[in-house]
């Protein structure tokens, strides 16, 4: 039965051909018969550009797939109402261009280029979207619709322009890095097959975790020995454990950068390096001798706490902790003896305490600065050098000095460890 119907639409499709009989279907306004007209290569244009204009959207949508439909029809549809009018169309347009050969090029040029242009300014970011996705690896369109979806507002369409086009030159997405705000474009761009050495330092030089995190990750980033050296740098001083396992990862390290990786990152990720980089015995233990001795400086025994506890009980008793000292003892990395200060001054429990500095959340570190009633400068301090707070989680102060947050706010992150 299926087999039939299938063969009388054919039957039909064949007697409806002509220009004449595709004229009288239309006529006599058979449902049918437009639709069968809609979907037809062998339709004459004009009776395309006729079925443009028809109310149904199931027309409508097949006169946009078909390829023959003249520009006219399209410049129709391009306004439709109906977005899936709008989608097929674009996907239509859109797949006419990488397969261009130079005989085709005029013609092409001619009937869809104005297309293109009309579809990458639609107001739908989904149409948009669509051609983005239809045209990322594309040499074959102009190249300025290309940077115009680069840097479209809409990060669903920039995103596969800027991760995936030939067009954009080094130069291009340097501008582009420096200019734009818009979330999602540098992690797009940090993500291309090719990145050059320039092209890796200007998002280096961002410090968008996101970006700098699939730039690692992505192993044809031809990432320069200065460049990796800032990354490290940052990683370590920040303590941005996003980067820690992308860089362990890298390949090629160099022994010197092995080495400086090392004092910051898990040991299991030592590991990785030492085995990804076949490094033999001896400069295997010499990594591996660096995470032990980091490991013993940030984990003082039982009698340097006892000692540093009594110590700072001591100068607690003689009034001497306050702003000032915590911010010497920061800055002289006395870090244990901070910590005792602090369990002192805020009366809260020892593993409270180093809980709120290792979390590396501000809001956590500026409420226990509150609490031990220290200014909300020593807090900036203490969430920087102490805590080792990544950006995205830093709290600055209120008009430069003061604590931004209602002592309401500030006591119900407290009592979360009481």
């Amino acid at each position: 039965m299926i087999f039939n119907l299938f063969k009388n639409k054919e039957k039909r499709a064949s007697e409806l051909a002509s220009y004449e009989k595709a004229k009288k279907a239309l006529e006599e306004k058979k449902p049918n018969d437009k639709m069968i007209l809609a979907e037809q290569d062998t339709t004459p244009p004009e009776v395309l550009y006729y079925l443009a204009e028809d109310k149904s959207s199931d027309i409508s949508l097949k006169v946009a797939a078909n390829a023959n439909t003249p520009i006219q029809a399209d410049k129709i549809l391009a306004n439709d109402e109906d977005e899936e009018v709008k989608h097929e169309l674009t996907r239509k347009i859109a797949r006419l261009f990488p397969d261009i050969n130079e005989d085709g090029k005029a013609e092409i040029c001619e009937k869809a280029l104005e297309m293109i242009e009309v579809l990458a300014n639609d107001q739908l970011p989904s149409v948009r979207k669509i051609l983005a996705e239809e045209l990322k690896s594309s040499n074959s369109i102009p190249k300025h619709i290309a940077l115009k979806l680069a840097t479209d507002q809409v990060p669903a369409v920039s995103a596969a322009i800027l991760e995936y086009s030939p067009l954009l030159s080094d130069a291009d997405l340097k501008e582009i890095i420096a200019a734009t705000t818009l979330s999602g474009a540098l992690e797009a761009i940090a993500k291309r097959n090719i990145l050059s050495g320039d092209v890796c330092e200007a998002i280096a030089q961002t410090l968008e975790i996101p970006a700098v995190t699939n730039m690692l990750a992505n192993k044809n980033a031809q990432i320069r020995e200065e460049t990796l050296d800032s990354i490290i740098e940052e990683a370590q001083n920040q303590d941005i454990t996003q980067w820690h396992e992308p860089l362990a990862k890298r390949p090629n390290l160099s022994i010197r950068a092995m080495k400086r990786i090392a004092t910051f990152v898990a040991s299991s990720l030592v590991e990785v390096m030492i085995t990804d980089n076949h490094l033999d015995q001896d400069q295997g233990e010499e990594l591996l001798v660096r995470v032990r001795e980091r490991i013993s400086d940030e984990t003082p025994d039982s009698d340097d706490k006892r000692t540093l506890a009594e110590q700072a009980s001591d100068l607690y008793e003689r009034g001497v902790i306050d702003d000032e000292f915590i911010q010497n003892a920061i800055k002289n990395k006395q870090r244990e003896l901070v910590i005792q200060a602090l369990i002192l001054m805020s009366k809260l429990p020892d593993q409270s305490v180093r809980t709120m500095i290792t979390k590396k959340k501000g809001n956590l570190v500026v409420a226990l600065a509150w609490k031990a009633g220290l200014s909300m400068r020593t807090a900036l301090q203490m969430q920087s050098d102490l805590a080792h707070v990544p950006p995205t989680e830093f709290i600055n102060a209120k008009n430069g000095v003061d604590y931004p947050f209602s002592n309401q706010q500030l006591e119900y992150d407290i009592a979360l460890f009481e």
